[in-house]
């Protein structure tokens, strides 16, 4: 499907770029976020009577969004996961999980926004990019940890994983977990003892 950039989108185009995407793409994302409109004679028209407002308004948005990345920049933000001491989580973190932390601390994002290439699943530090703008995005710092307390110490450079354990210690922690998500709602990206197991497409990308 041809459509008509109204913002510039990586990978993509500027604004007012004629682009060719995927029919999905365009209807799910694109045309439903006001991101783009479908490439007709009528669309082509109105496009360039409203460009000037339209560009007005994306030089508006991009300054909103530049002061909330001086607050949000370099930002860690901690996230209590189960793991075996490997590392491996007994789940993941996904999108969702990381817009819930971030906005818990004071931000306020959406799923989409969460730039993550695929969902994180083991212990450490990530970096991961927030795209307020479409020349905006903001490195946060995800802290994935057992505890707070080895939060802290991944915080200050040091090793928190050990020895993979044994068959037998895998398998029963794996049973507790799924046992412990049987009663468990919510994304549990709460700074407390938890897991959940998140299940997210992994080729997703700003959704």
């Amino acid at each position: 499907m041809q459509v008509i950039l109204l913002e510039r989108i990586g990978r993509l185009g500027q604004m007012g770029d004629v682009v060719t995407v995927k029919d999905g793409f365009a209807r799910n994302f694109l045309l439903p976020q006001g991101k783009a409109l479908r490439a007709t004679k009528t669309n082509r028209e109105r496009f360039e009577k409203e460009r000037s407002q339209l560009e007005a308004r994306n030089l508006e948005l991009k300054s909103e969004a530049e002061a909330v990345a001086a607050k949000l920049q370099g930002r860690s933000f901690i996230v209590l996961r189960q793991a075996g001491d490997s590392g491996q989580l007994y789940g993941s973190v996904a999108t969702r999980d990381i817009a819930a932390v971030v906005t818990e601390g004071g931000f306020s994002i959406e799923r989409r926004q969460v730039l993550l290439d695929r969902p994180i699943k083991t212990l450490g530090v990530h970096d991961v990019r927030i795209g307020l703008h479409a020349e905006v995005e903001p490195h946060v710092t995800i802290n994935v940890a057992r505890s707070a307390d080895e939060a802290a110490r991944q915080a200050r450079g040091e090793q928190v994983t050990g020895k993979a354990m044994d068959e037998a210690e895998e398998e029963a922690l794996r049973a507790r977990v799924a046992a412990e998500q049987l009663f468990e709602e919510g994304s549990g990206v709460e700074i407390v003892e938890g897991a959940e197991d998140t299940v997210e497409d992994e080729t997703e990308s700003t959704d």
